[in-house]
């Protein structure tokens, strides 16, 4: 069968290269063409645009860049009647997704959204849209199926893909060495995220911060959308390592870490790593979203576990003062040991691994 999906972000692109692989299990004349990065490229197929391209963060950052997500939208559209796909396969991005799930369901192109949109937060009322325009939803945390259910729609509960990736990752015994991080020292993971604009606004705070903590050695987890060069603009005279490719490999030997808020909270905790977690963005855009969203927590940890299991820093909270506060509170008693008897609670509730498997079974066994 043919096959389009659609990833706007790193941690998309990373389900779906898993969701690509095991679709092969299930489909041997499976054919790929999608929207997605270099994980979902190594696995084969067609990449028509890197999502390195396509990510825009808060209100104003989308208004400022319209022209542009139009024209994404545009020619995505234009893509898919082209490629004539057995189903379209959307993962999360829902501000560029829904909008060509609407545009496929009235092609008659089936559509399945793998991954939900974070509806529940803010704007519930868009869930009526993917009534309308969504055929199978894929849901991968355990709290989304009950907002659902109360919609009136029966969703998939397939598990969490994180963990399907955690099971998959073996360290490199060698890792310390490769990247010249000090074996001597204990090692706080900094990772700051994916997109341009939350790095530019969080990363400098996280190393003010880290200027605090001389008996730590810190390491950028550095995102695969930048260089090596891009992170030197940040760094000046600190001999900070920035690592690719490798963030397993970071979160397998940190004691502790600063995390943009985002999937990265959900690995961090899985890998039992105590954290703290940072969002900081355009005023404008903040100001927006605090009016709208309806939740209590960011993180993913905090929002599973329904409770302030990690601390949240969020706009002016996110400064090298406070960061430092609650980076001190986790390294030591009794902090550190409330997170982790936490952490074992929250794996508990995520189960198994086995999401994508799982997924593809059921996305095959549907279009069959």
């Amino acid at each position: 069968m043919k096959y389009y999906l659609i990833a706007g972000e790193a941690s998309g692109d990373l389900h779906g290269s898993n969701l690509m692989k095991t679709l092969k299990q299930q489909d041997g004349e499976a054919q790929f063409r999608f929207y997605g990065g270099d994980l979902m490229q190594a696995q084969g197929g067609t990449l028509v645009k890197h999502y390195a391209e396509m990510a825009f963060m808060g209100f104003v950052e989308v208004v400022m860049n319209l022209r542009t997500v139009l024209r994404n939208i545009k020619n995505c559209k234009a893509d898919i009647l082209s490629y004539q796909p057995d189903v379209l396969i959307l993962i999360d991005f829902p501000g560029f997704n829904l909008k060509i799930a609407e545009f496929a369901k009235k092609q008659g192109i089936k559509v399945f959204y793998y991954i939900s949109p974070k509806i529940w937060a803010w704007n519930q009322k868009r869930v009526l849209k993917i009534k309308r325009d969504v055929n199978r939803m894929f849901c991968i945390l355990p709290f989304e199926v009950e907002f659902y259910h109360k919609w009136g729609m029966q969703v998939d509960y397939v598990g969490n893909p994180l963990l399907d990736a955690k099971a998959a990752f073996n360290p490199q015994p060698d890792f310390l060495q490769q990247n010249t991080i000090s074996a001597s020292k204990p090692i706080i993971a900094l990772l700051p995220g994916s997109r341009k604009q939350e790095l530019q606004y969080i990363l400098p705070d996280m190393l003010a911060a880290a200027d605090k903590f001389p008996d730590y050695q810190f390491v950028i987890a550095g995102a695969p959308t930048f260089t090596p060069d891009f992170y030197t603009q940040f760094l000046k005279d600190k001999q900070i390592p920035v690592v690719f490719d490798a963030t397993y490999d970071l979160l397998n030997v940190a004691k502790a870490a600063l995390v943009a808020s985002g999937t990265a909270t959900l690995e961090t905790a899985l890998f039992k790593v105590p954290q703290v977690v940072l969002y900081k963005g355009n005023a404008l855009s903040i100001g927006i979203a605090k009016m709208l969203v309806k939740i209590r927590f960011i993180s993913l940890v905090n929002l599973i576990m329904d409770k302030a299991t990690v601390a949240e820093l969020i706009q002016q909270d996110c400064n090298p003062t406070r960061i430092e506060t609650e980076l001190q509170a986790i390294l030591y008693h009794p902090k550190r040991e409330e997170v982790l008897h936490d952490y074992e609670i929250l794996a508990e509730k995520m189960g198994s691994p086995g999401a994508s498997e799982k997924t593809a079974k059921l996305m095959y066994q549907y279009l069959k």
